[in-house]
């Protein structure tokens, strides 16, 4: 039998964009009720402090703005779902500019200039627009869906080193666990294991027998938090088992070997 072709999964570009506002919002109003003692706190990303983490935030929005106003790039060499795989390489580059970027002012006011500064060059840009960035060359369009799993991921590591509950938006969150797990399908591509994150995510992987009908034999399920924690290496696999956040059954069920995808 042919190998089954998946379709590559499209986003509502409008949603996405309000997703991206909306979720740095939130972080801008959290951070403004942070002082210099919280922001002095490990944040448990790294070496970075709670203010490192909050000046990498902004310069997600800053370097947005940044990327735009660049002469476009003439074609795309990286896709939505390719780009966590190519994250790694840029670690210390990205720390660096955190570092740099919270030289420029007192953390509120550089969220305040990001967010002003985001929202102008998304108003001028349209999704086709090709960025030249670190990473590579993308479309904002597929630029933007990554920019939802940074905000989400990095809104939650801010309320797990600070005990604020900066609020999820759901646009966002959605984005943020279709990209990833759409990016364990192409990491391990295949049919006979089911990942389901509801209540926004099924995607199978793994090479084996196919699943057609019926009760899938390899079945993963777990919520969209535990999710992007695996996907990004904030828990682990067994640690996440140990605390029946994830429920995998049949013998092809263990994705310790695939995850995390990005770190």
């Amino acid at each position: 039998m042919a190998p089954v072709k998946k379709k590559t999964r499209t986003y509502d570009q409008a949603k996405i964009r309000a997703a991206v506002t909306a979720q740095f919002g939130h972080v801008a109003s959290a951070v403004r009720e942070l002082g210099d003692a919280e922001f002095a706190r490990p944040s448990g990303v790294g070496e970075w402090s709670v203010g490192e983490l909050a000046g990498h935030v902004a310069w997600i929005a800053d370097s947005l703005a940044a990327g735009l106003a660049r002469p476009p790039a003439a074609v795309a060499e990286l896709s939505a779902v390719e780009w966590p795989f190519a994250t790694a390489s840029l670690a210390g580059k990205i720390s660096e500019a955190a570092r740099e970027t919270l030289t420029g002012a007192p953390v509120p006011e550089l969220f305040e200039r990001a967010g002003a500064r985001m929202a102008e060059a998304l108003e001028a840009g349209p999704g086709s627009r090709v960025l030249h960035l670190w990473i590579g060359d993308m479309t904002l369009a597929d630029f933007l869906v990554t920019r939802t799993v940074e905000l989400v991921v990095h809104t939650d590591d801010l309320n797990r080193a600070t005990g604020l509950d900066i609020p999820l938006d759901r646009q966002a969150l959605a984005a943020c666990t279709r990209l990833l797990a759409d990016a364990l399908a192409v990491k391990a591509p295949g049919g006979s294991v089911e990942v389901r994150i509801p209540p926004f995510a099924v995607v199978q992987c793994v090479e084996g027998p196919r699943h057609t009908r019926g009760t899938p034999p390899n079945v993963v399920e777990t919520d969209p938090l535990t999710w992007l924690r695996l996907a990004t290496g904030r828990t682990g696999w067994p640690e996440a088992l140990d605390a029946a956040a994830v429920r995998a059954s049949g013998e092809r069920a263990d994705l310790s070997g695939l995850l995390p995808l990005m770190s």
